[in-house]
């Protein structure tokens, strides 16, 4: 695919990149005659308004896997994809209003501390261990390697001629700003970052809208493509209701009301309320209202996505279907045609660069996605230099580092974990279908480490014998069910002995599945008597603000209205 940039869209896009950078630099320079302490290279000092910490939220999470993936999921599913987005808005109100008070008072900088205070010192090293491992191995090489893949896709010619190129080019603008700055140039440049996102993400829309438009109007697209396909506009599938154009059953993938009350609660309570790189933003705010007020505001932000990375999916299934409104060989574009005849979903989103978008625009809508992929992976750099130095350095290396010490060691962990993501991101696409499962790594883990957190934070008997026997087990219990009929003992003369479930009620099962063994092991362990780290939980510490309330209570009418609308 070759998009012919021209001369204004590579001035645009140099633009975008001068102002990030000058933003950064600015942002990171030192207080005249002060040097940078460890609270203000991994803290911004505390001292981010609302508006920071919710636009920093966004651009840490979204990046090209919501701009590629979640185009391509709405290209093959519909709408109903946009449950990560929209329950996400109501998962972060549960963050901000029952986690954040307990965090911010006890005035952490990474989440492993919380495991520390409440539980032990070696359960919290194992966790900042297996975090450190996940965020450069998983997170940060993939986000290169989809983030490269999609600049190769809409500026090169999609045969991977400037890949490394693009991946090296990345990870230094990356760094450039944030191995210096710390979190308080993450954090400023986001707000930068998550207005361009979204504004080159609603033009990408609204220009693909007006191409299926009978009149060229936006209203007249939207009700076109909901008479096309109203069948992509099913928020709560059923089975066998929506068949990808690769002949898979949605469900399997969102699995009706387990949508709203199954494993997306784990998937979303995990990432929102304990994942370093993105909780670490609140815990630099001001103080707590500040923190509640940035939460808030993300979760307005969260009800727009699906509108900028849903929408040109459907809008690129229509374009590509037939008068009846199904895609099939015959009337899809060359680029959705992969090897053995297999559809290309991910590629809705460079298709309507490339095809749609105009001169002049299109340098916009790199810029948008290149904020995307660098706020993403700034912000994870420097997460992983901050648990690395305050629960791995600090106590073990050296116990008696100076301030200097400190922040010059989370320096060091950036540039190293850079360099080792750049290393292997160039190899995923040797992976083939292992780098599926390499993403649902997360997704066996995650249920047992949120059974953890949540008793933790509400369960005044969990003990860490419990806490640790919690964790464990849930691995070879959401093995169980990797397992079975279609996994690893397909056609075996055991295989009834396993189930097959949809990967959402896997993860709720061994998740409810590990509170359990909490609860249990804890009881063995002292009779049920309250664990003197137990955290005592008071109405007073609960309280929000007038602002936060009535934020909380439009979101969730928004939300009531989607769902009813589009169910």
């Amino acid at each position: 695919m070759n998009t012919n940039f021209a001369l204004i869209d590579y001035l645009i896009f140099i633009v975008y990149a001068l102002t990030i950078l000058t933003v950064g630099f600015w942002v990171s320079r030192n207080k005249k005659g002060q040097e940078k302490t460890a609270e203000d290279y991994f803290l911004a000092g505390k001292s981010l308004p609302w508006w920071a910490i919710g636009a920093s939220l966004i651009a840490a999470n979204i990046s090209a896997e919501q701009f590629i993936g979640m185009s391509g999921s709405g290209f093959a599913i519909g709408l109903a994809i946009a449950s990560y987005e929209w329950m996400a808005a109501l998962t972060l109100l549960i963050v901000g209003k029952f986690f954040l008070p307990i965090f911010i008072e006890k005035k952490l900088y990474t989440i492993p501390e919380f495991i520390e205070q409440r539980y032990s010192k070696n359960l919290k090293t194992i966790l900042a261990v297996f975090w450190i491992a996940l965020f450069i191995f998983v997170n940060l090489t993939s986000v290169l390697y989809l983030g490269a893949k999609s600049i190769d896709t809409i500026v090169g010619t999609g045969d991977g001629s400037i890949m490394m190129a693009s991946i090296l080019g990345l990870a230094l603008f990356a760094a450039a700003y944030s191995l210096w700055g710390g979190l308080a140039a993450v954090a400023w440049t986001d707000v930068i970052q998550v207005g361009i996102l979204i504004l080159g993400g609603l033009i990408t829309s609204f220009i693909a809208i007006t191409h299926v438009s009978p009149d060229g109007g936006v209203i007249s697209g939207f009700q076109y493509i909901f008479e096309t396909v109203p069948e992509k506009f099913s928020m709560i599938l059923s089975k066998g209701e929506i068949i990808t154009p690769n002949d898979r059953d949605a469900w399997w993938d969102l699995p009706g009301l387990a949508v709203l009350i199954g494993g997306l609660w784990v998937a979303n309570l995990y990432y929102w309320g304990f994942n370093q790189y993105i909780i670490q933003r609140t815990l630099a705010a001001k103080n707590l209202r500040e923190a509640q007020k940035g939460i808030a505001f993300a979760a307005f932000l969260k009800l727009l996505l699906p509108l900028i990375v849903v929408i040109p999916g459907i809008v690129a299934y229509v374009l590509n279907a037939n008068p009846e409104g199904v895609v099939t060989s015959a009337s899809l574009d060359e680029t959705f045609v992969g090897e053995g005849g297999v559809v290309l979903n991910d590629n809705a989103f460079p298709w309507l660069i490339s095809k749609f978008i105009p001169a002049g625009i299109k340098g916009l809508v790199l810029a948008a996605l290149a904020a995307a992929i660098v706020s993403s992976l700034a912000s994870m750099l420097n997460s992983t230099a901050t648990i690395f130095t305050m629960d791995i350095y600090k106590p073990y290396l050296n116990n008696s580092a100076s301030e200097r010490q400190t922040v010059t060691t989370g320096r060091i962990t950036v540039a190293v974990s850079l360099l080792i993501a750049i290393l292997i991101a160039p190899q995923l696409g040797n992976l083939g279908q292992v780098f599926q499962y390499i993403q649902e790594y997360t997704g066996i883990v995650s249920p047992g480490i949120l059974a953890v957190f949540i008793m933790g934070l509400f369960y005044r008997r969990a003990t860490n014998q419990g806490a640790i026997w919690g964790v464990i087990l849930s691995i070879p219990i959401a093995l169980y069910f990797k397992v079975g009929p279609n996994g690893w003992m397909e056609n075996t003369t055991i295989s009834h002995l396993f189930v097959t479930l949809p990967f959402m009620q896997q993860m709720f099962i061994t998740c409810l599945i590990s509170i359990g063994i909490i609860m249990l092991v804890s009881y063995l362990e002292t009779g049920g008597t309250k664990n003197e780290k137990g955290i005592a939980l008071t109405k007073s510490l609960f309280k929000t603000s007038p602002t936060f309330n009535i934020s909380a209570f439009i979101v969730m009418i928004i939300l009531t209205v989607l769902y009813s609308v589009f169910w």
